[in-house]
């Protein structure tokens, strides 16, 4: 049996302590700011020593580290208080100068705001960050990142937009009544008086955190006809939460009148967790928008923006997607649109973000996908095998499921021992279908069949809705494609892109966590989890030299 070396227990100990003291970001608030503006932003998170530089993708936008906050440790709170007492014990014998007055004061601030045991330690320590948009930024999200003595964080949402932001104070910097503070020193909670509705202009971007119990109220003045868009950004920045109970922050918007009489309320958008709400403005006058969680959970990571105003918001477009380097021409429909349409030309294979222009500011990004097999449009009546539209494949048909309960059926030919892989690409492009696919023979018999494919590189998906089959053909013939919705739902926005193809090779690698920590001039293996299969990918990455 061999006996592992000291140094070797020693450098693994060392490796795993990197590991387990690997800087992470848990918030950014805001989590944004106005194209052609600065912005002071603060970063929670643990282990952010030294921190270095802060670094946003994309061009356009410059952050400037300002500041570090760390919480201070029972030690250092021991020192602090022997100080004081030397000082106090100084007064009383023969008094302070000026400027040990002040230094007495200081400590004392300080030894108030300690904490022995922070109640959310992954968020105790802060950076601040002086955050430059430049006027030519282009809108939209991006990623941020701090480089720390330890290595570089995880990423967080950042947005650029083109409207006038409005943002609460940092929960951490939000002023306490004197008697509140009295009772927090004395060891009990004392509640805080309810806060004034902040009054905002629209149309506005809105910043902010929810704490414990809390619900933040905004006052505007609107007028009779405007027909109204507020939409919440949350779990869009801060998808999951490690250490919260559930994990996430389930944000609800609620819009009321000046009376109290609640005119929109929304949870969700469709199968986003996010809440949209829409309300055409009864009469002029002022109203309160309102943002809470939705079993009043909260704490410094429940961080949000809304954007509200008589703005433009895409709910569909048709088609899906087009092919590369051709220019497309899309249908949209929405709330507060300036077109019916607009047009796309992307440069090769992938997902792009498309979004209308308004007046005031461009409306939110919905994908369009793009490849390179050529495209075809269903054609109705197809609603049955003996109406079947015949497609020649590969071939991408872009359709759409126009009544609830509606089915469209495609003819194909089928040569013995050719395989077939035919996928629907809806619920990944936005699309509300949940589809159902379905490969029939002449006879009517059912071949295949797919309800829900998990797309592991889709992202945050609460639920693969989009299907998926491969089939190879016994015989030559003639075969049907069925889609139809599953939950029997139909309409203008239940669009859907259905792939014929080929198998083709393809392979995913994807590293997890999101951030790499190791000691100064280390080499770390990371190793594709076996139950992906179809290979293991080993290797070594991530060296970083002093």
């Amino acid at each position: 049996m061999r006996i592992p070396s000291v140094m070797t227990v020693l450098l693994g100990a060392a490796a795993a302590f990197a590991q387990q003291a690997a800087p992470h970001i848990g918030y950014v608030y805001p989590a944004g700011g106005r194209i052609g503006s600065s912005v002071d932003v603060t970063v929670g998170g643990q282990f952010l020593d030294n921190p270095k530089l802060a670094i946003v993708s994309g061009e356009g936008i410059e952050a400037a580290i300002v500041e570090h906050k760390k919480p201070m440790t029972p030690a250092q709170f021991n020192k602090l208080r022997e100080e004081v007492e030397e000082l106090v014990k100084k007064r009383a014998a023969g008094g302070l100068s000026a400027a040990e007055e002040t230094r007495l004061a200081d400590l004392r601030l300080k030894i108030a705001g300690f904490i022995r045991r922070p109640a959310n330690p992954a968020l105790a320590e802060t950076v601040t960050l002086r955050v430059a948009i430049a006027p030519n930024a282009a809108p939209g999200r991006r990623q941020l990142r701090l480089s720390t003595a330890l290595g570089i964080t995880n990423p967080l949402a950042f947005e650029a937009g083109a409207l006038p932001e409005f943002a609460k104070p940092p929960a951490q910097a939000r002023s306490e009544p004197p008697a509140a503070l009295a009772g927090r020193l004395r060891g009990r909670t004392v509640e805080k008086a309810p806060q004034e509705p902040l009054p905002v202009t629209l149309p506005a971007v809105i910043n902010g955190q929810i704490m414990p119990g809390g619900v933040d109220r905004f006052r505007f003045s609107a007028r009779k006809g405007q027909r109204l868009v507020a939409s919440a950004a949350a779990r869009a920045l801060i998808p999951y939460i490690s250490d919260a109970v559930p994990g996430w922050f389930q944000a609800v918007l609620a819009l009321y009148d000046s009376k109290g009489g609640e005119l929109a309320y929304a949870d969700d958008y469709r199968f986003h967790p996010d809440p949209v709400l829409r309300c055409e403005i009864p009469a002029d006058g002022d109203y309160f928008l309102e943002i809470k969680d939705a079993i009043y959970r909260g704490r410094e990571d429940f961080v949000y923006r809304i954007t509200v105003g008589e703005l433009p918001f895409i709910t569909g477009i048709f088609p899906l997607g087009g092919r590369a380097g051709v220019k497309t021409a899309v249908e949209a429909q929405g709330w507060n649109l300036p077109a019916a349409t607009l047009s796309a030309e992307p440069p090769a294979a992938g997902v792009y973000p498309l979004s209308l222009r308004g007046k005031e500011a461009p409306s939110n990004f919905v994908p369009f996908a793009a490849d390179t097999l050529p495209e075809q449009t269903e054609r109705e009546p197809n609603n049955l095998p003996a109406k079947a539209q015949a497609v020649k494949w590969p071939v991408i048909v872009n359709g759409r499921i126009a009544a609830p309960a509606g089915e469209d059926v495609f003819r194909i030919e089928g040569r013995a021992g050719e395989e077939i892989v035919a996928e629907v690409l809806a619920r990944r492009l936005d699309s509300p279908l949940d589809s159902f696919l379905r490969l029939t023979g002449a006879s009517g018999q059912q071949l295949a069949a797919n309800d829900d494919h998990e797309d592991r590189g889709a992202g945050l998906i609460t639920h693969h809705a989009d299907s998926r089959l491969a089939y190879k053909f016994p015989r030559n013939g003639t075969y049907f494609l069925h889609v139809t919705d599953r939950q029997g739902k139909g309409g203008a926005e239940y669009a859907y892109r259905l792939r014929i193809a080929r198998p083709r090779p393809d392979f995913e690698l994807r590293v997890v966590p999101a951030s790499i920590s190791a000691r100064p001039g280390a080499a770390v293996t990371i190793r594709r989890p076996p139950q992906d299969g179809i290979f293991r990918f080993w290797g070594w990455i991530w060296s970083i030299i002093r």
